[in-house]
C-alpha cells in the first residue's frame, strides 16, 4: 500500500508538533513544506529530509494526498481556495477563519471541489479526554448536571508574556476565548453536545497585552446540562508539567463525580462514597509532546477515517457551531447578557 503524501504550509512554532506527527506515522509521508519566510522553508525542509517550496502554489501543484494548514485565520480562506481537489483532505488550524460568515463560505467552497475539510482541534483528542468521553458514553455519571474547566497554564504574567513561545498572543485583541477557550467550548460540545445559550464575564489582567486573559464563560447545552469554562491565563494549577492538561476539570452527575488532575489522572467518586477510585487512560500518553501526543492522535485520526475505518470528527462545518458559540461569548461579555445560539 503506497503512503498517503502530506504537504504542510506555515511553519511557526506550532507546526513541529504536526510535522513530528505526519513523519512518525508509519502509513504517511511527509513530502513538502512551504512558510512566507523562505529561509524557513529551507530549514525546515533540510530538518525532515523533505521538498521545500518556492510557493504556495508550487506546494499545491504536487501529488498530495493531505495538505495540513498551519496557518493565521485570515490565511485560511485564500490556502483552501488554493489547495481544495477532489479528494484531497485539508486540515486547517484553529480559530477557523476570521468570521463565520467566511468560514461557511470556505466550507461551501471545499465541498464545491469535493474535498474533504477537516480542522485541527486537538484537545478532544488529549488521551485524558478520551478517556472521560468513553466513561461518559457508557453512562458511568448517569444524568450529568454540570461541570467545570480551570484553566491555569501560569503562563500570562508580566510584561515578557508568552514571548518565549507564542508572541502574537500579545498582540491579539481577543485571547482567552479566541485563542484558547475555543478548545473547550468544541470539548463540552464533544462530551455534552450542541449548546444552546452562551453567557461570559471577560477581563483583561495584564496590561502589557491587547486582550483578554480572564474570564468565565456559561455554556447552557440542549440536553440541560451546565458547563463552565473559568480561565485565568496568571495562575497556576498542580502539575510538574503546566501545559499537559493546562487546568484541572470536574464533572458531576447523578452517580457521582468525575475529575481529572493536572498530572493527567482520572477519578471517580460515586455519590454518598468518601472514597474515589481511579479511570484508566488507555489511549498511548506522549508525554514528550503537546497534550500527551494530542496533535499525532488527530493525524492517525484523519488517516483512519480516510481508510473509512472511523467517520471524520470536526469536519468544518460541523465546527461552525463552535464560531458562532464562541462570537455569542464575546457578544454577552460586551452586553453583559446572555446569547442565545
Amino acid at each position: 500500500m503506497t503512503n498517503l503524501r502530506v504537504g504542510v504550509v506555515g511553519l511557526g512554532y506550532f507546526s513541529q508538533f504536526h510535522l513530528d506527527a505526519w513523519r512518525d506515522i508509519p502509513s504517511t509521508t511527509l513530502a513538502g513544506v512551504f512558510d512566507l519566510d523562505s529561509a524557513r522553508t529551507q530549514e525546515i525542509a533540510a530538518k525532515y529530509g523533505v521538498s521545500g517550496a518556492r510557493s504556495a502554489a508550487e506546494l499545491a501543484g504536487q501529488d498530495l494526498d493531505i495538505v495540513d494548514l498551519v496557518a493565521p485565520p485570515p490565511a485560511h480562506k485564500a490556502l483552501v481556495e488554493q489547495f481544495a481537489k477532489s479528494g484531497r483532505i485539508l486540515i486547517c488550524q484553529k480559530p477557523f477563519c476570521t468570521s463565520y460568515e467566511e468560514a461557511k463560505a470556505v466550507c461551501e467552497f471545499a465541498k464545491s471541489r469535493d474535498c474533504t475539510l477537516i480542522i485541527h482541534e486537538n484537545f478532544r483528542f488529549q488521551p485524558w479526554h478520551r478517556a472521560i468521553k468513553t466513561a461518559l458514553d457508557t453512562g458511568l455519571l448517569g444524568e450529568i448536571y454540570q461541570a467545570r474547566f480551570a484553566l491555569r497554564p501560569g503562563d500570562g504574567r508580566g510584561p515578557d508574556a508568552y514571548l518565549s513561545r507564542q508572541p502574537a498572543f500579545q498582540s491579539m485583541p481577543r485571547l482567552l476565548i479566541h485563542e484558547t477557550g475555543v478548545h473547550f467550548v468544541d470539548l463540552f460540545q464533544y462530551f455534552f453536545g450542541p449548546i444552546s445559550s452562551i453567557y461570559a464575564d471577560l477581563v483583561r489582567l495584564n496590561p502589557a497585552i491587547k486582550g483578554e486573559d480572564a474570564g468565565i464563560l456559561i455554556a447552557h447545552h440542549e440536553n440541560g446540562t451546565r458547563a463552565v469554562f473559568d480561565g485565568n491565563r496568571l495562575m497556576d494549577h498542580a502539575t510538574d508539567s503546566p501545559r499537559r492538561t493546562m487546568g484541572e476539570m470536574e464533572i458531576e452527575g447523578e452517580k457521582g463525580t468525575l475529575r481529572l488532575s493536572g498530572m493527567g489522572e482520572i477519578s471517580f467518586r460515586a455519590f454518598g462514597e468518601n472514597e474515589a477510585v481511579n479511570i484508566a487512560v488507555t489511549a498511548p500518553v506522549d508525554e514528550a509532546r503537546f497534550g500527551g501526543g494530542c496533535v499525532q492522535a488527530l493525524c492517525e485520526h484523519i488517516v483512519e477515517a480516510r481508510a473509512g475505518r472511523v467517520p471524520f470528527e470536526n469536519t468544518a462545518e460541523d465546527y461552525l457551531s463552535v464560531i458562532l458559540a464562541t462570537q455569542a461569548a464575546y457578544r454577552s461579555a460586551e452586553t453583559g447578557q446572555k446569547q442565545s445560539l
